[in-house]
C-alpha cells in the first residue's frame, strides 16, 4: 500500500459513491482531501467521517457545470493546503437508456456539459496548478461505455468516449512535465447512477449482472483502490492509460 502522507487531492462528485469511497481511501493513506460537489449536507457527512477516523479533509461546494466554480475550488484548495498533487475528476451524470433515435438531444447536451466540458474545466485548472508546482497526477472517470458500444447508451457512451480522448491527449501534452494523466473505466458499480439507469426500465439488475463475466456488480471501494494506485508513485511510469475495473467485461 502506497504511503501518500501529506499529499493533497481534489475530488469532484465526492459526496457519494465512487467519489466518497475515493476520498476515504486517500485520506486513510495520509492524503489531505478536498471533497467537492453540490450537495453540502452529504459532503460534510463525508468530511466528518474522514475526520472521525483521524484524516484531514474539507468540503467545497462546487458545480462542475460552471467554470468559475471549478476555478475557485482549485484556488481555495491551494490556499487551504498549499498545493494540488492529485485531481480525481469523478462527477458525472447519465440521463437516459434508449435506442439512439429515441434519445433526447437536450439530455445529451446536459451530459456533454457535465461529463465532458465540466471535466475539461477541471483538468484545465488542475494542470495549470500542477505546472506551477512541477508535477501531479490526474485520474478521470470514464466508463466501459467509453471503451465499447453499449446498447441503449449511445449518448452516454459518446460523453465517456470523449473523456478517454481528453485523457490520452492531455497525457501526451504533459508527459515531460511530471504530470501523469490516466482514467479509470468502471463496469457496473452499485452506486446511485447505476440504480438510476435501472429505474429507466431498459435494464434490471439481473440483466446487468449477466453482462459481466464475474456475474456480479462491483462496489465503489474496488474502483477507489484503482484510483489510489494511479494517484500514487507506484504507478510512476503510467500515463495515458485507461484502467478497466469491470469484472472482466472488456476481456470478452
Amino acid at each position: 500500500m502506497a504511503n501518500l502522507e501529506g499529499k493533497v487531492a481534489f475530488i469532484t462528485g465526492g459526496t457519494s459513491g465512487i467519489g466518497e469511497a475515493t476520498a476515504k481511501t486517500l485520506a486513510s493513506r495520509g492524503v489531505k482531501v478536498v471533497v467537492s460537489g453540490r450537495r453540502e449536507t452529504l459532503g460534510l457527512r463525508v468530511v466528518n467521517d474522514i475526520r472521525s477516523r483521524g484524516g484531514e479533509a474539507i468540503f467545497i461546494v462546487t458545480d462542475v457545470n460552471t467554470e468559475e466554480s471549478i476555478k475557485k475550488a482549485i484556488s481555495r484548495t491551494v490556499d487551504e493546503y498549499g498545493s494540488l498533487d492529485m485531481g480525481v475528476n469523478n462527477a458525472g451524470i447519465a440521463l437516459e437508456t434508449l435506442p439512439l433515435a429515441d434519445c433526447d438531444g437536450h439530455k445529451l447536451q446536459e451530459m456533454l456539459q457535465t461529463n465532458v466540458i465540466g471535466l475539461f474545466w477541471c483538468m484545465k485548472y488542475e494542470i495549470q496548478q500542477m505546472l506551477k508546482q512541477k508535477g501531479g497526477a490526474i485520474v478521470n472517470l470514464t466508463s466501459i461505455a467509453g471503451l465499447n458500444g453499449i446498447p441503449y447508451a449511445g449518448t452516454y457512451a459518446a460523453t465517456k468516449h470523449a473523456v478517454v480522448g481528453l485523457t490520452k491527449s492531455a497525457a501526451l501534452d504533459y508527459a515531460t512535465k511530471n504530470i501523469r494523466i490516466n482514467a479509470v473505466a468502471p463496469g457496473a458499480i452499485r452506486t446511485d447512477i447505476i440504480l438510476q439507469q435501472m429505474d429507466f426500465g431498459t435494464y434490471d439488475e439481473k440483466s446487468v449482472i449477466e453482462m459481466f463475466p464475474m456475474k456480479r456488480m462491483g462496489n465503489p471501494q474496488e474502483i477507489a483502490n484503482g484510483i489510489a494506485w494511479l494517484c500514487s508513485d507506484e504507478s510512476s511510469y503510467v500515463s495515458g492509460h485507461v484502467l478497466a475495473i469491470d469484472g472482466g467485461f472488456t476481456a470478452k
